[in-house]
């Protein structure tokens, strides 16, 4: 179970009740997330820290497993100097990209805070609604995960870096800016799609466990992968109910020069509070439900404890 830190003024509903003014309660509540994150970081350095041997086996594998998820565009954009419309240097941006917004989120909700289903469904969503901290609060800080990240998005960075310098486009701070924004909007579509679908788990424990499996491993494998040549009907598709050309393709088109800049480049920019209310919305009607008929089975296996 999440360590338990009480707040100086907990509301036993779920928001906070600190004193004076609106301004003083968002400086409180921006005190208690760095204040958890500092907490879930030390444990996740000391988690890391057990055994060199398994650390280095951690990251390693991981590195590997990231690495196998972008070889294969990689190889085809090397042998054939690019796909369709696509450059090499944009491809290799492209898959950068892609990681980046992959690693963000690892780092920021791992522990199965991104797989929300799996806390939902195996009934470990009570570890966090037992918590004298809101449920958006622990969502935000308890799959802090920094130090079991580090070389994915070292190797991220390297690749937008360098493909950057080989991009036909002009580095401002406008276009860095529209990197930054577009890389966060990836990451808050992504979360959405786990979030809304993992909300099934309220209903369908066993059933949601799989669909979110199944959604993961299509924004790994899809998000990697220009669509422009992909059938109306089925891009629609790849842009609403399973939007994986948000997580990396959308964006990149724009930023990389494939496409024009503007509108393109913001058009993530707009999608990413649209997929994030409809998913807060499922999940909050799902919490409901889960207030009246609670956790059908328990089970211990993936919790951070």
């Amino acid at each position: 179970m999440a360590v338990e830190i009480p707040p100086r003024n907990a509301d036993p509903r779920g928001g906070d009740q600190s004193p004076g003014t609106s301004r003083s309660g968002v400086l409180y509540a921006v005190r208690q997330l760095l204040r958890l994150w500092g907490l879930f970081a030390r444990m996740d350095l000391l988690w890391l820290s057990r055994s060199t041997r398994d650390a280095l086996m951690w990251l390693v594998s991981d590195l590997v497993a990231r690495l196998a998820g972008i070889m294969t565009t990689l190889l085809l954009a090397e042998r054939f100097h690019g796909i369709g419309h696509w450059s090499k240097a944009q491809i290799i941006f492209m898959l950068g990209y892609a990681m980046v917004v992959g690693g963000v989120l690892d780092t920021l909700f791992g522990y199965n805070v991104k797989m929300i289903s799996r806390r939902i469904g195996r009934g470990q969503l009570d570890h966090m609604l037992v918590q004298p901290q809101p449920l958006w609060r622990l969502i935000l800080t308890e799959g802090f995960m920094p130090y079991s990240q580090p070389i994915v998005l070292v190797v991220a960075g390297a690749l937008l870096a360098w493909s950057s310098t080989q991009l036909a486009v002009v580095v401002t701070p406008l276009w860095l800016l529209l990197l930054a924004g577009n890389l966060l909007a990836s990451a808050v579509i992504v979360l959405s799609v786990q979030l809304g679908w993992g909300s099934l788990a309220f209903w369908a424990p066993r059933s949601a466990e799989e669909i979110t499996m199944s959604t993961d491993a299509m924004v790994g494998s899809l998000g990697t992968l220009p669509l422009d040549n992909v059938p109306r009907v089925l891009l629609g598709g790849l842009l609403t109910a399973m939007p994986v050309g948000f997580v990396a393709w959308v964006p990149a088109r724009a930023i990389t020069g494939v496409a024009p800049l503007f509108p393109g480049a913001l058009v993530t920019l707009v999608a990413a509070p649209v997929f994030f209310a409809v998913a807060v919305l499922v999940f909050r009607k799902g919490l409901r439900h889960y207030g009246r008929v609670g956790s059908k089975r328990y089970s211990p296996f993936g919790h951070r404890r």
